[in-house]
């Protein structure tokens, strides 16, 4: 099993970026998935997730109303649109599948994980 992200970059504050999780020897459809992100010199923290159905999304208070949080199970990729990006948002961002998860924050009930992508947002 192998989840890629990929879509990190350089922006500016008030930018958008568009994380993907491409997903490869996994049945997507059976997958809840999660976005984390690790800060330098800080643990890594919950963003957000969606179930396996897709019917349910969980976000961190600290993106609500500025991520988004998708999967498309015929394309067995996960997304994470980034909106409103601030300073603060900076960070390596990993994904994660959870088999028939609902979409959890704690970062143990994920069975597989990304190698990350960098995101920074310049001020």
């Amino acid at each position: 099993v192998q989840l890629q992200a990929s879509g990190g970059g350089l922006v500016q504050a008030g930018g958008s970026l568009r994380l993907s999780c491409a997903a490869s020897r996994l049945t997507f459809t059976r997958y809840a998935m999660g976005w984390f992100r690790q800060a330098p010199g800080k643990e890594r923290e919950f963003v957000a997730a969606i179930s396996w159905s897709g019917g349910s999304t969980h976000y961190a208070d600290s993106v609500k109303g500025r991520f988004t949080i998708s999967k498309n199970n015929a394309e067995n990729t996960g997304y994470l649109q980034m909106n409103s990006l601030r300073p603060e948002d900076t960070a390596v961002y990993y994904c994660a599948a959870d088999h028939w998860g609902v979409g959890k924050a704690d970062s143990y009930d994920y069975d597989y994980w990304g190698q990350g992508t960098q995101v920074t947002v310049s001020s």
